[in-house]
C-alpha cells in the first residue's frame, strides 16, 4: 500500500471518505431478490407463426433519494443474498443431474429454423428505482393484463402476483402493485394436484393436496426471510410483431400465480419474466419460435430512465457486422438454469495472471456464468485475490480510501490526470476476449471516489459475471447452435 497521502491531499481523502460513508449510511435500500423456481419438465407446445413480438422494458421506482454510494451498497448486499442463492441452486443442480447430458424435456435446441424477424424490447438501466434490475412490462392472461416484470437470466418461470376470487384478496401486495386475477382470464388454466406434470416434473411443488383437484402449489424461502407461495397455471401472453405491429398470443406459457409473500424482495416489481435455460422459461418458449435465440444490450447502469437499449428475439441486426465475437454458450445440466461460459484466464495489461484452472472448471467445483440479476461481478475467492490484487498494484500510485464494503478505494480527485485504469480482459475458449470498458470494474461509487467494483464469493464455486461487467455490450444467447455472441456496442440501434 503506498504511503497515506500528505498536506492538502489528505484533508481531501478524509473529507470524500467522511461525506461518502455519512450519505450512503442515510440512504441504504433493501435489496431486491430474484425469484428462483426449482422446475424441470416438458415445454407445452403452441402455434405461432415465427416473426416477431415486442415488450417494454420500464423501472418502477425514483431514485432522488438515493447516494451512488447508498444505491452500490444495495447492490453488493442483493448480490451476496443472490450469489448464496446461485450456490444453493448450482448445488441441488449437481446433486440431483450430475452427469446428465441434455436438458430434460427441452426443445430449445431443436427449436425450428431461425427466422429473419425477431422482436425487440425497449431496455431501460432500473438503478432509479434502488435496484440493479431491469424490467419488461408484460401482457398476461385473455383479455390481457398488464404487469412489470424484473427481466431475469436465472429464472426458470414467469410469475405474477396473483389474486384468485376463492383467496379473499389481500396478500397479494394490495396497494403496492398490480395483481392477477385469474377469473378474468378466460385462457387461465390451473395445473391440478392430479397432472402428471405436478406429481413428477415440478420436484419443489408441495405434495401434499386435499384433492386430485387441487391446484399444484409452491412455497418459497429466502435467506433474508421473504417468503412467496402460489400456483402453477398455464396461461397466455400477448405479443406485438415487428411487422405492421401485429398482435400475437403466446400459447402454454407455464406461470406462478403468487397469492401471497413476505419480505420487502418482491415489491419492486409485479413479478419475474423467467430468461433462464429451463423447457419452462419464457426465454425458451419464445426462443423456439424465433430462430432459437435471444440478446440483450445493457446501458450504463447509472444511465437515467430515458436512455433505452433492446431485449430481442431471433436476428439480432448490431451482431450481423463483423468484429462479433463468439464462445461456447455452456448449458451444462450442473449450472441450470443459469448460462455458463468457458473462461480460460483473466489478464490485466496483457498479462495473465496464475489462476488455478479449477476456478473455472465446473467438474471441480468452479465455473463461469452470465447472470443479469447480478450487479457486480463476483469471483471465487482464487481468482478475486489474484485480479484485486493486480488491479491494486496497477493503481498504487493512487491515494487510498476505506469505503464499505469495497476492498480497494481510491481518491481519484488527488489521482491527477496521468493515471489510467489498467485494462482487464476476461479470456474464454474460442480464443475471444471480453474487454470491458474500464468504468465496468473500476467504478465511481461517490464523487471524486472509485473501487475495484468486483465482489469475492467462496471457493469452491461459482464465479459471476454481472450485468455492470456486461454492460454496453450486446450479448446474443443461441440455444440452438449453443453459442454465445458479443460485441461492444453503444446499445442503440
Amino acid at each position: 500500500m503506498p504511503a497515506p497521502p500528505s498536506g492538502s491531499n489528505r484533508r481531501r481523502t478524509e473529507k470524500l471518505h467522511d461525506t461518502a460513508v455519512s450519505e450512503a449510511d442515510r440512504s441504504v435500500m433493501p435489496p431486491l431478490l430474484l425469484f428462483f423456481l426449482f422446475c424441470s419438465y416438458g415445454l407445452v407446445a403452441g402455434e405461432m407463426p415465427p416473426e416477431s413480438l415486442h415488450l417494454e422494458l420500464i423501472s418502477r421506482f425514483p431514485h432522488r433519494y438515493l447516494t451512488r454510494l447508498g444505491h452500490l451498497r444495495g447492490l453488493v448486499d442483493g448480490d451476496r443474498f443472490r450469489q448464496r442463492m446461485i450456490s444453493q441452486r448450482i448445488g441441488h443442480q449437481q446433486n440431483q443431474q450430475h452427469g446428465r447430458r441434455e436438458l430434460a424435456g427441452s426443445n430449445a435446441s431443436s427449436a425450428p429454423p431461425a427466422a429473419e424477424e425477431s422482436f425487440a424490447m425497449p431496455l431501460s438501466s432500473g438503478a432509479y428505482t434502488g435496484t440493479g434490475q431491469y424490467f419488461v412490462r408484460f401482457l398476461l392472461g385473455t383479455p390481457a393484463q398488464r404487469f412489470v416484470l424484473v427481466v431475469d437470466t436465472g429464472s426458470d418461470l414467469t410469475w405474477v402476483k396473483c389474486r384468485p376470487r376463492s383467496h379473499g384478496g389481500s396478500d397479494a401486495g394490495a396497494g403496492e402493485s398490480r395483481v392477477f386475477r385469474p377469473e378474468g382470464s378466460s385462457s387461465y388454466a390451473p395445473i391440478r394436484c392430479s397432472a402428471h406434470m405436478c406429481k413428477s416434473s415440478l420436484p419443489f411443488a408441495l405434495r401434499r393436496c386435499p384433492t386430485p383437484e387441487t391446484p399444484c402449489a409452491y412455497n418459497y424461502g429466502y435467506s433474508d426471510g421473504s417468503t412467496a407461495k402460489g400456483v402453477f397455471a398455464k396461461e397466455f401472453a400477448t405479443i406485438t410483431l415487428t411487422k405492421g405491429e401485429r398482435r400475437r398470443k403466446l400459447r402454454g406459457l407455464v406461470v406462478g400465480c403468487t397469492t401471497s409473500f413476505v419480505g420487502s424482495s418482491f415489491r419492486a416489481s409485479d413479478g419475474v419474466l423467467g430468461l433462464g435455460y429451463s423447457p419452462v422459461s419464457f426465454a425458451a418458449r419464445a426462443a423456439a419460435r424465433f430462430g432459437g435465440r435471444f440478446s440483450y444490450c445493457l446501458v450504463d447502469h447509472l444511465s437515467p430512465k430515458n436512455a433505452t437499449s433492446r431485449l430481442t428475439f431471433g436476428l439480432t441486426p448490431a451482431l450481423a457486422a463483423p468484429h462479433r465475437r463468439a464462445t461456447e454458450l455452456l448449458l451444462d445440466p450442473r449450472l441450470l438454469p443459469f448460462y455458463g461460459v468457458r473462461v480460460q484466464g483473466v489478464s490485466i495489461n496483457g498479462e495473465m495472471l496464475p489462476i488455478p484452472a479449477g476456478v473455472w472448471d465446473v467438474g471441480r467445483g468452479g465455473g463461469a456464468i452470465l447472470d443479469s440479476g447480478t450487479s457486480l461481478t463476483v469471483l471465487a475467492e482464487p481468482a478475486y485475490r489474484l485480479v484485486s490484487s493486480e488491479l491494486s498494484r496497477s493503481l498504487s500510485g493512487v491515494p487510498r480510501v476505506s469505503v464499505a464494503p469495497f476492498e480497494h478505494c481510491y481518491n481519484w480527485t488527488a489521482a491527477g490526470p496521468a493515471v489510467s485504469v489498467p485494462k482487464m480482459a476476461i479470456h474464454m475458449s474460442g480464443d475471444v476476449r471480453l474487454e470491458p470498458p474500464a468504468k465496468s470494474y473500476v467504478i465511481d461509487v461517490a464523487e471524486g471516489v472509485k473501487c475495484v467494483g468486483i465482489t469475492a464469493a467462496p471457493w469452491p464455486g461459482v464465479s459471476t459475471i454481472g450485468n455492470i461487467l456486461q454492460q454496453e455490450h450486446v450479448w446474443e444467447f443461441d440455444l440452438k447452435h449453443r453459442r454465445l455472441r458479443f460485441r461492444r456496442s453503444t446499445c442503440r440501434w
